[in-house]
């Protein structure tokens, strides 16, 4: 795994990088944890980040193998920032392996998840139900709906970016 980061090519590792700095930010919004009333705790905010990285795997997919060095360098640097933040929050170096294990599995069961939500679309009510058990899954009365609308006109947004665009690493999100 290391080792195929390191030959990763330069272009591809720098836009994950960057690509996930951006994630970060646009998850951070307040709008999410105001307006949207996403929770803002630890698990609110995986969800988010995950919801964010999953955005964009899902446009880079099936775009050639520039695009799935890109992909696989942003799944490398959000693996890796969870792997720092598990750390910072104080879990042992014995535990962390245990930790990022279940992380990892429930990253790629939102990846699977989302994917089969979106390839149900038009049909918003799959997409509505997995945001409600992810996203909202420690909040009563949560607006899915607006939530919903955001991932709709965010994964819009990013068909209409030039893949040159997001191979650069640069990225335009939707308001939340």
């Amino acid at each position: 795994m290391i080792l195929e980061r390191l030959f990763r090519p330069k272009p591809a590792r720098i836009a994950g990088q960057k690509l996930y700095a951006e994630v970060v930010t646009q998850a951070r919004s307040p709008e999410f944890y105001g307006r949207l009333a996403a929770p803002d705790t630890v698990e609110g905010r995986f969800e988010l980040y995950s919801l964010h990285v999953v955005l964009l795997l899902d446009r880079l997919k099936r775009q050639g193998a520039p695009a799935a060095d890109t992909a696989q360098a942003l799944f490398d640097a959000y693996i890796s920032a969870l792997d720092d933040a598990l750390r910072e929050m104080g879990v042992g170096d014995l535990s962390v392996g245990k930790k990022m294990r279940k992380l990892g599995e429930a990253f790629y069961g939102r990846v699977k998840s989302y994917e089969t939500a979106l390839s149900l679309l038009p049909d918003e009510a799959p997409l509505a139900a997995l945001i409600a058990r992810t996203v909202y899954a420690e909040a009563e009365g949560a607006p899915v709906e607006p939530m919903v609308a955001y991932v709709l006109r965010q994964r819009l947004t990013l068909a209409e970016l030039p893949l040159e665009t997001i191979l650069a690493g640069d990225i335009v999100w939707a308001a939340p």
